[in-house]
C-alpha cells in the first residue's frame, strides 16, 4: 500500500489505518489501495478453495472452474445483463453468480450418468466452455466500442474498482462458505480415492460429490461476481498447495491461501510492471497460467505414450 503516485511511507499507511493519519492519506489509503488489498484476498481465497474442491473432488488436474466454463457462464451473463438488459452495479454482479450457477447446472446435468465421473464432467465442461465464449464473442460484436470496453472487466478480471459495499456481501459469503468447507474437510481426503473405496470406508461418495461440488461452484460464483473471471487461479493455487504441504486437510487451507498470495502478487504486478501502464490482474494471472497449463497437458500426453 505504500507503492504509487501519492508517495506515502509506511508510517502514512499505518497512521490512516488507525485514523491518525492526513486526510490525503487516509484518502488514499481506506479509499483506493485498502479495498484493492481486501478484494484480491477475498477473490483469491475464494478461486484457490473451489480450484481445490473441483480438482480433488474430480480426480482431475485439468478440473479447473476457469476451464470448465463456471467463470466463464458468470462472465456471459454479466456482459448480456450490461449489453442486452442495460443493467448495472450490483445486479450485473448478481447476474454473473447466477450464470455460474446456471453452467454449473448444465454441466452436472449432462455429465450425470448414474453417477458422476471426472472424466465425462471435464469434457461436458469444455465444450460448455467453448460455447459461452462463443456467445460472449457474438455480444461484444453487437456492442459499441464504450460499453465493451465496460465490459473489459467481466472478460479479463480486475479488482481496481471494487468498494466497500461489494466487499463487505463477498466477504460475508466466502466466510460462510469457509466455514461449511471447513466442516466437510475431514470427508476430502477420500473423495480421492475410488468410489468403491469410500463407500467401504463408511462414505456416500455420490453424495459427498455433489456437495464438494456445490461448495467450488459457490465460491468460484462469489469470487466471479466480485472481480471477474480471474483466469488460471483456481488451476495453479491447488498443485502448488499440495508441493508445498502434501496431501490432506491442510492442502484445502493451503489452496485458499496460495490463491490469495497469487491474485495480491499478480495485482501488484499489474499496477506497476508495465510502464506505468496499469493493467486488468486477470491478464498477468493468464500470463503465469497459460504455460502452467500446457505444460500440464504436455505432461499428460508423455504419460499416455509412456504407458
Amino acid at each position: 500500500m505504500v507503492l504509487g503516485a501519492a508517495g506515502l511511507t509506511v508510517g502514512d499507511v499505518l497512521a490512516a489505518l488507525t485514523g491518525q493519519g492526513s486526510p490525503k492519506a487516509e484518502f488514499v489509503v481506506l479509499r483506493l489501495r485498502l479495498p484493492r488489498v481486501v478484494a484480491a484476498i477475498v477473490a483469491g481465497t475464494a478461486l484457490g478453495l473451489g480450484g481445490a474442491l473441483f480438482q480433488t473432488t474430480l480426480r482431475n488436474a485439468l478440473a479447473s472452474p476457469d476451464i470448465l466454463g463456471v467463470t466463464g457462464g458468470a462472465s456471459l451473463a454479466a456482459v448480456g445483463s450490461m449489453l442486452l438488459l442495460g443493467l448495472e452495479g450490483p445486479a450485473v454482479a448478481l447476474a454473473a453468480f447466477a450464470g455460474a450457477l446456471v453452467v454449473a447446472g448444465l454441466m452436472w446435468g449432462l455429465a450425470w450418468r448414474d453417477g458422476l465421473t471426472g472424466i465425462r464432467f471435464v469434457l461436458v465442461g469444455i465444450g460448455l466452455a467453448s460455447i459461452v465464449s462463443g456467445l460472449l464473442g457474438w455480444l461484444l460484436t453487437r456492442a459499441e466500442v464504450r460499453e465493451a470496453s465496460e465490459a473489459l472487466v467481466w472478460m479479463v478480471g480486475g479488482i481496481g474498482s471494487i468498494g466497500w459495499p461489494e466487499l463487505a456481501t463477498a466477504g460475508g459469503a466466502v466466510a460462510v462458505l469457509l466455514v461449511a468447507t471447513s466442516l466437510f474437510s475431514p470427508r476430502m481426503p477420500l473423495l480421492s480415492l475410488s468410489d468403491d473405496s469410500a463407500r467401504s470406508l463408511g462414505l456416500d461418495a455420490t453424495r459427498a460429490r455433489v456437495t464438494a461440488i456445490l461448495l467450488g461452484v459457490g465460491l468460484v460464483a462469489v469470487a466471479t461476481a466480485l472481480a471477474g473471471p480471474i483466469a488460471f487461479v483456481a488451476l495453479v493455487s491447488a498443485p502448488i498447495a499440495r508441493a508445498l504441504v502434501g496431501h490432506g486437510h491442510a492442502a484445502l487451507a493451503a489452496s485458499a491461501l496460495t490463491g490469495a498470495a497469487m491474485v495480491l502478487v499478480a495485482d501488484l504486478v499489474a499496477q506497476h510492471a508495465f510502464a506505468g501502464i496499469a493493467v486488468p490482474v486477470g491478464i498477468v494471472t493468464g500470463l503465469i497460467g497459460a504455460p502452467y497449463l500446457l505444460w500440464l497437458i504436455a505432461r499428460g500426453n508423455r504419460k499416455g505414450s509412456d504407458g
